[in-house]
């Protein structure tokens, strides 16, 4: 098990290779010792087969999410847990995109990815997951994670922190034990806060402590969604780009989520 002492950790690429290679850039001038994607490389944005040089980097650890593991065993659906109608219709769209603009060779390789990976962070185990650690698609949400479940899984996987990143918004919460879970955030898309910016985040042991620190990333969102609609992919999926406010697959979110939100 690799041991570090700050690393940078993101979830949903989303096909949003211009907020990667962002990423990167600035991980570099700040220093990481390593970088962590929690998966859905794909889905939602343009050009997926553009994420796969920069996510194969050396300095990269990636796990599958529940759209890796779709698009590398050829099935029909992204198997992102939807249960509304209206969200399963957008995630069909995306999918179906996505799936037909991913090389077979990109594909290939996202079989070779973990469904989870451990490492060290100073003296601390660290799980990686994309949904929790029972389940590749599982939505926890911050209103609806009982303190008790999540110690349960610190306590039941033997680790520190749990980060995980499948709602696509950020939070994190200290538990009993000086244990942590995280849910990192993702790059692909805002977080339906009526800001452009894309989340990611920064973990680091230092001097005996543990801290978790949420950074904003800006990127070219403008260009990005000038290129969804090139690629004729739902309206609604660039004016998420470009207001901030999420449009599509909403209906899965707790009310207290969702009041955040414009709609």
């Amino acid at each position: 098990m690799d041991t570090y002492q700050r690393i940078a950790v993101f979830g949903g690429v989303y096909s949003n290779y211009l907020a990667l290679r962002q990423l990167k850039t600035v991980c570099s001038r700040i220093g990481v010792d390593a970088l962590f994607c929690l998966g859905d490389i794909g889905g939602f944005g343009p050009h997926p087969n553009r994420c796969f040089p920069d996510l194969q980097d050396k300095k990269i650890q990636s796990i599958a999410g529940n759209y890796d593991v779709s698009l590398a065993q050829d099935l029909r659906n992204c198997g992102c847990g939807y249960n509304d109608p209206l969200d399963n219709h957008f995630a069909q769209i995306s999918y179906d995109y996505t799936y037909k603009n991913t090389s077979k060779e990109n594909k290939a390789w996202l079989k070779t990815l973990p469904l989870s990976y451990r490492l060290k962070l100073g003296p601390l185990t660290v799980l990686l997951c994309h949904g929790s650690p029972r389940q590749t698609n599982e939505f926890l949400w911050e209103s609806l994670s009982p303190n008790h479940l999540l110690s349960n899984f610190t306590e039941n996987y033997g680790v520190d922190i749990i980060c995980c990143s499948h709602t696509g918004i950020k939070w994190q919460r200290p538990l009993p034990g000086r244990r942590h879970f995280v849910n990192v955030g993702v790059i692909g898309r805002p977080e339906n806060d009526g800001q452009t910016d894309v989340w990611f985040s920064l973990l680091e042991f230092r001097a005996g402590k543990f801290t978790c620190d949420f950074r904003q990333l800006k990127y070219d969102h403008g260009r990005l969604s000038r290129e969804m609609r090139r690629e004729k992919l739902p309206e609604e999926f660039a004016e998420t780009i470009q207001t901030g406010w999420w449009t599509t697959c909403m209906e899965i979110m707790p009310a207290k989520e969702r009041l955040r939100g414009k709609f």
